[in-house]
């Protein structure tokens, strides 16, 4: 089994990320079995297909790996690393180019939803974002990507190219490419955001109350929690209780993602009562949990040479990973190579 995952390295994480993704790949790691291992990289490439300031991207890439590794990312256990330096992702993107179909690329919601009413004014990188998608995966023999709702058309895509590229360039028993399986988390929590209980939480999202950022101090997460939206009701004792009421619904989700309880378990302590009581004992428990992983950001943010280091140690493994798959896609293509 080879797990493969990538996160755009723009700004810090939020609990939205934590919950509904890092602190999976955490623990797949954790079990993986000898012989199998997870890759999980920085998606620096991805983030220029979009306005962006060189020196942030910089130092969003540098922060984000502090975050990971705060969260329990272990570069020991798992091969962490940035895009830019394995060039094999690029070079990869480009071979598979001449597989992948425009008509394949214009379904894909993700650059509608990007390029807004500008499509004419998006780069050419935005519209191409899935081949580099497929190529960072197909690179290393995936497996397994774990994914969300947002993104199973990705891996759909690039099970097309794979399949595509082997029926057209592979005889039957010497594929180049593995298909990918997607891996849903059994406990994969999807996090709305505090001022919108039927919008995913997001980085993006200008208000900074509408998330808890992993930096975030125990001050600013208890503030943040006693004023996100809720309703005038109170909790009710079932969760059938909760149809109907999305900030209720949410509030509860991330404290039972947070503490492992059941839905049920909550609302048997909590049910008749008004937020007024749940929000402080949320706000508790999310400190709680926060708390050591904003230290060990904090202090792995500022020691860059380490930082750099464990890109790098990355780097060289995921070369190596990559090495004989691009050698036989470009000798399936008949490509000549020194």
């Amino acid at each position: 089994m080879r797990v493969v995952s990538g996160i755009q390295p723009t700004g810090n994480l939020h609990l939205g990320n934590y919950l509904g993704a890092i602190r999976n790949w955490v623990r797949m790691q954790d079990e993986m079995q000898d012989g199998s291992e997870c890759l999980f990289f920085l998606a620096d490439l991805h983030a220029i297909s979009m306005p962006h300031n060189p020196a942030e991207l910089r130092a969003g890439t540098l922060e984000m790996v502090a975050a990971l590794v705060a969260c329990g990312i272990d570069p020991n256990k798992s091969v962490l690393f940035n895009q830019a330096q394995v060039p094999a992702h690029a070079e990869l993107q480009w071979l598979l180019n001449g597989t992948a179909r425009m008509g394949w690329l214009n379904r894909m919601t993700q650059f509608k939803d990007k390029s807004g009413k500008n499509r004419e004014g998006a780069s050419i990188a935005l519209f191409t974002y899935p081949v580099l998608q497929a190529a960072d995966v197909l690179l290393y023999q995936a497996t397994h990507v774990p994914v969300g709702d947002d993104q199973k058309q990705h891996l759909e895509l690039a099970r097309d190219i794979a399949q595509k590229f082997n029926n057209d360039f592979c005889a039957d028993d010497a594929p180049v490419f593995t298909l990918p399986e997607p891996y849903i988390p059994p406990q994969a929590a999807r996090i709305m955001s505090l001022r919108d209980g039927s919008a995913k939480m997001s980085k993006s999202d200008p208000s900074d109350m509408s998330r808890i950022d992993l930096v975030d101090d125990a001050d600013t997460i208890m503030k943040k929690v006693k004023k996100a939206k809720s309703d005038a009701e109170p909790l009710p004792s079932d969760a059938e209780g909760l149809e109907g009421r999305a900030e209720a619904l949410n509030l509860v989700t991330i404290y039972t993602a947070v503490t492992g309880e059941s839905v049920d378990s909550v609302l048997a302590q909590f049910g008749g009562e008004g937020f007024g009581k749940f929000k402080p004992a949320l706000g508790e428990v999310l400190v709680e949990t926060l708390a050591p992983i904003s230290a060990r950001f904090r202090e792995l943010k500022g020691d860059r040479e380490s930082l750099d280091a464990i890109l790098a140690r990355g780097a060289l493994k995921a070369r190596d990973l990559g090495r004989n798959t691009l050698d036989q896609t470009y000798s399936a293509l008949g490509l000549v190579r020194g």
